[in-house]
């Protein structure tokens, strides 16, 4: 009996021994990606208006009735042409009205000066027709003022709008009527957005930026600068005022179209990355899984790292040792919590995904 009792235990311990075996034989298959050094671009999104360089309304600075209309609607025009002229018939009557007075005025200080030198006449006299003199150039410097305002000018070049008077519409300076037209300098667009506070110490003029339109047939991307930070930030939206430049513009990007922008806050530069799906977040610390060879086999090694930036599935990394970590070295790159791998243990490396559809 007692031979028996042992024979049974030996028979009831070969089982465990071959399990043992096959678990300590097992190599756990992986996806790995090499480390790369790269610049890591830190920015966010946002959405902005595009406008035009300078938008000016033409609006009549005195009441009138329209005698000319010297533009067309989306002309592009030169800085100083005339587009509208008002009915100026008074104002020129008053004008040679001021310039005879102005001219008799003249003759009465050069005979008042010349009476000075004799002692012929009185100082008020002299006095009164100095001041009669300048007061009738004044008189007459107005009107001339005013006559040029009935030529209502391009104040830059540009492209004019739809205009909104006909001809013998009256116009004042103080109603809706008076806004003649709208001339838009295309020379150069500009994108306008708003920025949250909390990136706004990231931005300053000349940060760069890229843009894309959400209009059919337009250039995927358009890049672009910051030229404008406002000082202030907005109590309602929490966010500030960021204005910037467009770079070569086509043709098809016009004012008041909305566009994506990529406001690049920071950039990294040659930094070691891997992918997202390689960080192991454990109670020691941050840890990626390096692949390294032991006598030609494929071990796992645990290597601890802080970690920076993230950005379009990239994490910029820094091993505590770097001795145990380089550039083009395989780590794990997906599915790393759920691995069944040890400090040693052996893995079969194979390329991840994302590298095989990219050709790497």
């Amino acid at each position: 009996m007692l031979v028996s009792v042992l024979l049974a235990g030996c028979t009831r311990d070969k089982p465990a021994t071959a399990a043992t075996s096959r678990s300590t034989s097992f190599v756990q298959p992986v996806e790995v990606s090499p480390v790369s050094r790269r610049d890591l671009t830190e920015a966010i999104n946002i959405v902005g208006s595009i406008a035009a360089n300078e938008t000016a309304q033409i609006r009549a600075e005195i009441a009138g009735q329209v005698r000319k209309i010297l533009f067309s609607e989306g002309q592009k025009v030169v800085r100083g042409q005339i587009l509208v002229k008002i009915d100026d018939s008074e104002l020129v009557a008053q004008e040679a009205e001021a310039s005879a007075s102005f001219r008799l005025a003249e003759l009465n200080l050069h005979r008042i000066e010349n009476l000075e030198k004799t002692n012929l006449v009185s100082q008020a006299d002299a006095d009164t027709t100095r001041s009669e003199f300048q007061s009738s150039k004044a008189a007459l410097a107005l009107l001339r003022t005013r006559l040029a305002k009935t030529e209502l000018r391009a104040p830059f070049d540009g492209v004019a709008g739809a205009r909104s008077v006909s001809l013998g519409d009256y116009v004042t300076s103080s109603t809706a009527t008076s806004s003649i037209t709208t001339i838009n300098d295309l020379s150069r667009l500009k994108i306008e957005f708003e920025v949250p506070e909390r990136y706004l110490d990231k931005v300053k003029p000349g940060s760069i930026f890229n843009v894309q339109a959400r209009s059919e047939g337009l250039p995927t991307v358009i890049a672009g600068e910051v030229y404008f930070v406002s000082a202030v930030i907005d109590r309602t939206t929490r966010s500030s005022e960021v204005k910037g430049y467009l770079t070569n513009p086509p043709e098809q990007v016009r004012p008041g179209m909305f566009a994506n922008v990529e406001l690049v806050l920071a950039v990294h530069k040659g930094v070691l990355t891997v992918p997202e799906g390689a960080i192991l977040a454990t109670s020691r610390g941050t840890l990626i899984i390096a692949v390294v060879e032991k006598k030609g086999v494929a071990t796992a090694d645990f290597v601890p790292v802080t970690i920076g930036l993230r950005a379009r599935g990239l994490v910029e990394i820094e091993p505590v040792d770097k001795k145990r970590l380089k550039e083009g070295q395989s780590v794990v790159a997906a599915g790393v919590g759920a691995l069944s791998v040890y400090q040693g243990a052996k893995i079969e490396p194979r390329p991840a995904q994302h590298d095989l559809l990219m050709g790497n």
